[in-house]
């Protein structure tokens, strides 16, 4: 599968962006999907994830630096999995990557970048004014 995650730009603290990662090569509507960020001179961090509850109902989950910012959000029929980022802060700043799993999520593990085989290419968010 390929991903392509795009939406990234220039923003001031405070703003709203709207990521967007889009699957290719097969249907991801019934597995788990991530976005994950790396800041620079820093480890790549783990942000939000969406796992699959049956039908076209998913859950979501965040890190604590973004919940109540974040939202993840899925479009199985546009096989794409959507963040949207408000009250952007500087240290929003990085590249964003979209992660997909073949399969569903293990709820406990949302959050290790081993659990994803598939990574797209990220998208780089600057916050800055």
């Amino acid at each position: 599968v390929q991903l392509q995650a795009s939406g990234g730009g220039l923003v001031q603290p405070g703003g709203s962006l709207r990521l967007s990662c889009v699957a290719s090569g097969r249907n991801l509507g019934s597995d788990g999907m991530a976005w994950f960020r790396q800041a620079p001179g820093k480890e790549r961090e783990y942000v939000a994830a969406s796992r699959f509850l049956g039908g076209r109902a998913y859950t979501s989950y965040y890190s604590n630096s973004v919940k109540g910012r974040f939202t993840v959000s899925r479009d199985a029929a546009r096989n794409t999995m959507y963040l949207q980022m408000n009250s952007l802060r500087p240290e929003d700043t990085a590249v964003y990557y979209c992660a997909a799993r073949s399969g569903n999520l293990i709820s406990s593990r949302v959050g290790d970048s081993e659990q994803y085989e598939s990574w797209g290419q990220g998208t780089l968010v600057t916050v800055s004014s």
